[in-house]
């Protein structure tokens, strides 16, 4: 039997080079060991700004239509869970606009990035989100990919509304601090307003015109939950009958002649607030039903389109009008009026109520003479008694009229209210200047117009002809700028 033979040792110089393979091995192994980690910290990195991003995150393959992955914003706005919107293809969140989507792609696989303004999504609720979306072109797992950026604009674009509604608004007169008065049945309304504002119900607010039915309505909406955002305002009464629905539920570009942009109506505006409807009879029957549709399901059509929309509002509405007798003769829906009169407030007339003639004549001569830039009389005794003793038909608008021309005609020294009373009662008025036994003399109201145009002339000279915003001629004197927008064309009023 032969013995075994032993392996033959290797050359010195193999032995070295196997040794350096070796290390060489050794040393890739280290260095790809090194890209690991760090690629694993950059994926974690990666990871933390996805999913922590405040705008949704889109990973998708337009040419699949699928969608590959999606951070927690993405699944926050659209109120889907990953899992779901990993399920779902790309015309599921875009299933009205995937014409607009897929030229989108196409150009940003050409210039490898891009940006769109106008993008809207589809929510798991049904609802539709505006956005705007940046993207560019990614490889994933050996795919040509699209990475998106979407930022949900919806409440930015409701804010940039809500400034436009704002925009010149008087809201000294909405403030619920300036409800002035201290008689018993004013009392009996605020503790009504107390006991509503808390809830959710429809509340439906009677009274004569200029009793402040728009001042009950802004306590309610100051002292209710939604009070973090700004209550709107319909005046039923001075909207056009072809504009009502445009002006409740909004419209689309090109739905009828004039419409050149998607404009929101006031129902989106007052979305998760209030929105008051002031003489609420003037609205046509044939708008009433589709108001009652939004009362009960929260859903409306924008004109012109066939997009369901749902909104959270609460309704105030506001009529000098019997509705019931209304309801009884076929101009006003049975239903609609119960809906809205879930809760019914009644505000006395000024003349029931005189204890509260004298604290608002003060307030109203505070705000006049801070308007107008004069001195502050304080009433006087006979004049109190000449305001108190006055019926009022026109209520306190009707009082705030008075004694702001008692403030202008007295030039803040006096106040002639007994001869604007007589003037009132006569269907007279007195002229600039004139004391308080002027209009017992049978004056025409042409002095009037000519006293008006003069303070509303120098009213627009002082804001250097500047009608909107908080230092122009409308907020001086007191007046939405629609209103001095049409008392300067009916008296011929022209920028010099």
């Amino acid at each position: 039997m032969s013995a075994s033979r032993k392996p033959s040792p290797l050359p010195p110089d193999s032995s070295d080079s196997l040794q350096r393979r070796v290390e060489e091995l050794q040393s890739t192994l280290d260095e790809t060991r090194k890209r690991l980690i760090d690629l694993e910290q950059r994926e974690f990195r990666y990871r933390q700004v996805f999913h922590h991003s405040n705008d949704a995150v889109f990973v998708v393959d337009p040419a699949s239509d699928k969608i590959i992955d999606v951070n927690d914003k993405a699944c926050e706005i659209l109120g889907y869970s990953r899992a779901e919107l990993l399920s779902l293809s790309l015309s599921a969140i875009h299933p009205h606009e995937m014409d607009k989507l897929k030229a989108f792609a196409a150009s940003v696989f050409k210039e490898k990035k891009g940006f769109t303004e106008e993008l809207t999504c589809l929510t798991k609720g049904g609802d539709f989100l505006s956005a705007e979306m940046s993207a560019s072109v990614v490889q994933m797992d050996g795919r040509t990919c699209m990475i998106a950026m979407v930022r949900d604009t919806s409440e930015r674009k409701r804010l940039a509304m809500e400034r436009e509604y704002l925009h010149g608004e008087i809201q000294e007169g909405r403030n619920p601090r300036s409800i002035i008065g201290e008689s018993e049945a004013l009392e009996k309304v605020l503790k009504q307003v107390e006991m509503v504002a808390p809830t959710e119900a429809s509340v439906m607010i009677m009274g004569e015109s200029g009793t402040g039915k728009e001042l009950i309505a802004a306590a309610i909406h100051e002292q209710s939950r939604r009070r973090k955002r700004s209550i709107v305002t319909v005046n039923c009464a001075s909207i056009p009958a072809e504009l009502f629905e445009s002006e409740f539920f909004g419209h689309a570009k090109g739905s009828f002649t004039g419409a050149i942009k998607d404009r929101l109506g006031r129902f989106e505006l007052a979305h998760r607030s209030t929105l008051f409807l002031d003489e609420i009879g003037e609205i046509p029957l044939n708008l009433q039903g589709k108001l009652l549709r939004v009362l009960q399901e929260g859903q409306f059509e924008r004109v012109g389109e066939d997009r369901t929309r749902s909104v959270d509002v609460r309704i105030i509405a506001a009529t000098n009008r019997d509705l019931r007798t209304e309801v009884k003769e076929g101009r006003f829906r049975e239903d609609l009026y119960y809906r809205l009169s879930v809760f019914p407030i009644e505000i006395p007339p000024l003349r029931d109520r005189r204890e509260d003639i004298a604290p608002m004549a003060a307030h109203f001569v505070q705000l006049s003479c801070n308007r107008l830039g004069l001195p502050c009389p304080s009433p006087a005794p006979e004049e109190l008694r000449a305001l108190e003793g006055y019926s009022w038909p026109g209520n306190a608008r009707e009082l705030q009229n008075v004694i702001e021309r008692a403030m202008i005609l007295g030039r803040g020294r006096q106040l002639p209210v007994e001869a604007l009373l007589r003037a009132e009662t006569q269907g007279l008025a007195p002229p600039a200047g004139a004391g308080p036994s002027a209009a017992a003399d049978g004056l025409t109201l042409s002095d009037l117009e000519r006293m008006e145009r003069e303070v509303i002339v120098a009213a627009l000279e002082k804001s250097a002809w500047k009608i909107y915003g908080d230092h122009g001629a409308a907020n001086r004197l007191d007046l939405k700028p629609t209103t001095l927008r049409s008392r300067m064309k009916k008296m011929g009023i022209e920028k010099p």
